[in-house]
């Protein structure tokens, strides 16, 4: 954790998981009846130093995780999900055991397509602005996987991409298995970008914590609390306004390569996401 005061508030909220907000994006205390959901985050109103802990899934309960905080979307998508990724999203590659969440990507032929993952979302569950978001992962080693944890703009269905805004948490190009990167994409005459590699050798080996923090005036993101980005927010940029969060693994694509591991089967495991205000 970042600070002493954070460890403490997540002690008290261990074996609970958020679902769902306020209206006013604040926190919203739920009863969950989805079994998957074994609790819920403690109402607290968030301080804006990203000390509270106002939402988190710790993937305590076997199967497909709490559908209070996810939706699993499925598919190929429009031209493989805007990118030419080759996998076909399905719900039961995404799957929670022994408090870890695996997303797995593996070569198996479903309908037209020659590979299947997993991709879920929080939009309409969990969608808010500004705060840290902490992912503790794993990567997928295989090469020609493209694991990813992101956030999209809430409103890219009227404010299609990049106008809506994108943060790339974390990417790992297919081919490149010991550097990860994070990116934010903007509207600027055409998509604008910054992006930044940070090394990683060990990243399909270790779980790492991959951290973003997200204020009115910047973006900064961390691998086990090393800072390595940072980009400074003005207001022609969209990024003053809700997000959701993203966790996927695809196959080839922009990111992912045409060099896909023979026999694929491959997972991100996901230990926990949490996010601060």
């Amino acid at each position: 954790m970042q600070n002493i005061s954070k460890l403490l508030f997540f002690i008290s909220v261990l074996n609970f998981v958020a679902c769902g907000s306020d209206s006013d994006g604040g926190p919203k205390v739920v009863t969950p009846s989805d079994p998957h959901c074994p609790g819920t985050v403690s109402e607290a109103a968030p301080l804006g130093s990203n000390d509270v802990l106002v939402w988190a899934d710790e993937f305590e309960a076997n199967g497909f995780p709490c559908t209070q905080n996810w939706t699993a979307e499925e598919g190929t998508g429009e031209w493989g999900w805007g990118n030419g990724e080759k996998q076909f999203y399905l719900r039961g590659n995404a799957n929670a055991e022994n408090g870890i969440l695996s997303i797995t990507a593996r070569e198996e032929q479903f309908q037209d397509s020659d590979y299947t993952s997993a991709r879920i979302i929080t939009k309409n569950k969990f969608d808010f602005t500004h705060g840290r978001v902490e992912v503790r992962a794993k990567l997928p080693a295989a090469k020609g996987t493209w694991p990813a944890i992101w956030m999209l703009g809430s409103d890219y269905l009227t404010n299609t991409w990049p106008r809506c805004g994108e943060i790339d948490i974390m990417e790992q190009k297919g081919q490149y298995k010991n550097t990860v990167l994070g990116t934010t994409h903007w509207y600027a005459n055409g998509n604008a970008s910054y992006s930044r590699n940070k090394s990683l050798p060990t990243s399909t080996t270790e779980f790492h914590v991959y951290a973003m923090e997200w204020t009115t005036t910047q973006i900064k993101m961390f691998v086990d609390d090393q800072h390595y980005y940072t980009i400074t927010l003005n207001d022609t940029m969209p990024f003053d306004s809700d997000f959701f969060i993203i966790l996927n693994v695809a196959v080839g694509g922009t990111l992912g390569g045409t060099n896909i591991e023979a026999g694929l089967e491959s997972s991100m495991e996901v230990d926990y996401v949490r996010v601060y205000q």
